[in-house]
């Protein structure tokens, strides 16, 4: 059952940060208008820094239980807690609560923490 859990968040991890990147182009830089060119392109990569970051995350937590190392594993989930819990708040904080995603990676969180 932890191990499912622990599968479970990576692969909702996986869903967010494929739909952030795609949220991101399609609604956040398809709209804004940043100034100069080059401050666009690097707000728009580090951007995606961040949804890279995520699925990668993400992936490790899908294989953390195939690794046979109890101590990389549960690095990986501490890690995984970390990472999406400052997330999830941060989105919580800059939105007031308005926007979904701090909702799923709270779930992401939780379901990572039930693998500990």
């Amino acid at each position: 059952m932890r191990d499912l859990a622990v599968q479970l968040a990576g692969m909702l991890a996986v869903g967010a940060g494929v739909v952030h990147g795609v949220l991101g182009e399609t609604k956040v830089f398809a709209r804004a208008r940043i100034e100069p060119e080059r401050a666009r392109l690097l707000i728009r990569l580090v951007w995606h820094v961040g949804v890279i970051s995520w699925i990668s995350l993400a992936v490790l937590l899908i294989v953390a239980p195939k690794l046979g190392s109890d101590a990389a594993r549960n690095w990986i989930i501490a890690v995984s807690i970390v990472t999406f819990g400052f997330a999830a708040f941060a989105n919580a904080w800059a939105t007031r609560g308005r926007h979904f995603g701090w909702v799923v990676l709270s779930i992401v969180v939780g379901l990572a923490a039930i693998g500990l």
